[in-house]
């Protein structure tokens, strides 16, 4: 009966061991999932009318296409539990929004991103932190303002990557960058206007503060000339019982005396 327990405990230990693994490597509910010769797993979601993506994702998967689906955002660590993906197929979907961190994760082992066909318009440099890989961000509705310009030093996508960004709309409107890959048209400063506004803006509150510095002054000076001249006055008003008798030098005549 001594044996027995361990024997026991050990087949009880070797069988949840096999139910974790098979737990972190079997397929995502209704994807289909294939094994490529070099033992990668790749994991099919498409067309599935999905709305948000899939959190049963083998762990060790290598490519994931989650393409014709209904997915609107990607929130932050989506994909952070699958260190080993390489291809991430995200295309033909209703993307608007990508959160800071979407990404995250993924930034040693994804070579190639595939966001094209979605709804995106805002660039968020945040949400490919750290990620050089290949991505296609071509036909979204991409809108270049001087966010998008000020973001674009600061993401470490592959650089050809970023000529998919096709401005559909711009602002300011009449810099003419409609229909145009952002990055191929030369000479373009979208933050010009941003500059000359916020530039415009200081001179108001340094004309403003120079204003008020003035007025200040101005009514410290009036003040204190009101405060002399009634000083004066009351002097003046004051009853004058001394003088200086003007034929003794250095002597002073009592007025009004015998």
């Amino acid at each position: 009966a001594g044996t027995v327990a361990p024997k026991s405990l050990l087949s009880f230990l070797v069988l949840m061991t096999f139910c974790f693994h098979h737990a972190a490597t079997s397929c995502s509910k209704s994807c289909y999932c294939s094994e490529s010769e070099n033992g990668g797993k790749t994991v099919r979601c498409s067309n599935l009318q999905l709305t948000e993506i899939p959190q049963d994702i083998p762990n060790d998967t290598m490519r994931v296409y989650l393409d014709f689906n209904l997915i609107a955002t990607i929130p932050a660590n989506a994909f952070v539990g699958l260190p080993h993906l390489v291809e991430l197929d995200l295309s033909h979907n209703e993307l608007r929004q990508l959160e800071p961190g979407a990404f995250r994760g993924l930034s040693s082992s994804l070579r190639f991103l595939d966001l094209s066909f979605n709804k995106l318009i805002n660039f968020n440099a945040e949400a490919f932190e750290g990620l050089q890989a290949y991505a296609n961000l071509s036909n979204n509705p991409w809108h270049c303002d001087c966010n998008l310009q000020m973001a674009m030093p600061h993401v470490d996508l592959e650089t050809i990557s970023l000529t998919d960004i096709v401005c559909q709309t711009s602002d300011p409107e009449e810099i003419g960058v409609q229909g145009l890959a952002f990055l191929l048209v030369p000479d373009v400063d979208l933050c010009a206007v941003m500059k000359r506004t916020t530039d415009v803006a200081m001179l108001v509150v340094m004309f403003c503060w120079f204003t008020m510095v003035i007025s200040y002054l101005v009514y410290y000076v009036r003040a204190n000339q009101e405060d002399a001249r009634r000083h004066l006055e009351y002097l003046k008003s004051l009853p004058s019982r001394f003088s200086i008798n003007p034929y003794t030098p250095g002597c002073m005549h009592v007025w009004g005396s015998n």
